[in-house]
């Protein structure tokens, strides 16, 4: 009969026959390794997007706000991250950082918007 290992320990496995690990932990250490490069590179676009979040939050209190380019900048948003476009009816595309979105006007201004409940 064919001797079964654990695929992270090396420990003679005992019980099922599909069985590759022999313990949670075992079974849980192999896969963060597998997975390891995978989710640094997951958790580095998520920082960016949570602070680009946090920026549209802190400099629109009030729900919708004009503001310049270069003061989205001086805080640190990035505009290549975004999490989703919404496009209206009118033709106005938002890009946005989860719940708060915002689309370019003229002269390098920014309207920022919180996305309520009916935009979906």
């Amino acid at each position: 009969m064919e001797q079964r290992i654990c695929k992270e320990c090396g420990h003679k496995l005992l019980g099922r026959k599909d069985q590759k690990f022999c313990s949670d932990y075992c079974r849980n250490s192999f896969n963060n390794k597998l997975n390891e490069d995978a989710n640094a590179s997951v958790r580095k676009i998520n920082a960016i997007l949570r602070k680009n979040r946090r920026i549209l939050e802190k400099l629109n209190p009030n729900g919708k706000t004009t503001l310049d380019s270069l003061r989205l900048a001086d805080e640190g948003f990035n505009f290549h991250y975004f999490t989703n476009i919404f496009s209206t009816k009118t033709g106005k595309h938002y890009r946005f950082c989860y719940d708060y979105g915002y689309y370019e006007i003229e002269n390098n201004k920014y309207v920022i918007v919180k996305k309520e409940d009916y935009v979906r």
